[in-house]
């Protein structure tokens, strides 16, 4: 049976459960009400560049999907699994490197078979954005 994480602990737990989330060591760091806030921390694993030491932009997409999602089961109208229909990233600048990246997420509508979020993922410096995203999600 699916059971929609709704507390911190849960959560953190049904994240690990993810494969891809377990590899990219991804934590929750806050879960309210279509809300999520979610952490990579640095690691020389998911470094895209040697050269630059800066992470991956697909482990910043990754964080940013899955912090989408949480948000959308945190939504208090959505009991039921989840699927992302669409994710569009924009990336502002690289990470700086030995930072962890950090993404929140706000589910701001549902509708009977889509919920639309959208997302912000930072290093350190939180004013200047690393990337933000806007995505759809479908509701099964």
């Amino acid at each position: 049976m699916f059971e929609i994480p709704k507390n911190l602990p849960d959560a953190n737990e049904f994240i690990q459960r993810l494969p891809f989330s377990k590899a990219l060591n991804m934590r929750v760091d806050e879960l309210a009400e279509s809300r999520a806030i979610m952490s990579v921390p640095y690691d020389l694993l998911i470094i895209g560049n040697p050269a630059t030491g800066v992470i991956h932009g697909g482990a910043v997409t990754a964080l940013m999907d899955t912090c989408c999602g949480l948000a959308v089961l945190a939504h208090p109208d959505v009991n039921t699994p989840m699927a992302t229909l669409n994710l569009k990233v924009d990336y502002m600048r690289p990470a700086n490197p030995g930072q962890s990246i950090t993404a929140e997420a706000e589910c701001y509508n549902v509708t009977r078979s889509v919920a639309f979020v959208r997302a912000t993922a930072y290093d350190e410096d939180k004013a200047r954005p690393v990337a933000t995203t806007h995505a759809t999600f479908t509701l099964n």
